[in-house]
């Protein structure tokens, strides 16, 4: 029996999106991330060390027989989002915006947190948060 997880895994964030090269050249141009590599109608990019899987729509398959991939279809509904610590909530707000990111409100201090959440275009929520010493 093998343990789990081991050292040489690494995990995979996989979004639907519903157009891929769309998604693709948002998360490169406003986050920075790299193309590793695409497959069929699918794109993996790299980003902060990570792999980020954009894949398309679709129906059930043999392997997940009840299960219908869709993009969010109310951004104001979450389930799940994918945070990054930065060193100054500021700054990245500004940095970010720029390239396009369209934020819910300008950054927010929490006294213990600095917070803004911005989405990608099919509503997928992201979140920068500097720790406040």
């Amino acid at each position: 029996m093998s343990a789990f997880p081991t050292e040489d895994m690494e995990m995979t964030r996989l979004l639907v999106v519903s157009d891929v090269a769309a998604s693709r050249q948002w998360y490169e141009e406003v986050l920075g991330a790299h193309v590793d590599h695409e497959y069929e109608s699918a794109c993996v990019l790299r980003i902060l060390g990570g792999w980020l899987l954009l894949v398309p729509g679709g129906p059930p398959t043999e392997d997940k027989p009840t299960v219908t991939m869709a993009p969010p279809t109310d951004p104001d509904r979450v389930s799940a989002e994918l945070i990054f610590r930065v060193r100054d909530c500021r700054s990245a707000y500004e940095t970010l915006r720029q390239r396009g990111a369209r934020f819910l409100t300008p950054p927010l201090d929490r006294g213990y947190e600095i917070r803004a959440f911005f989405r990608d275009p099919d509503g997928h929520l992201f979140e920068i948060s500097e720790l406040v010493a």
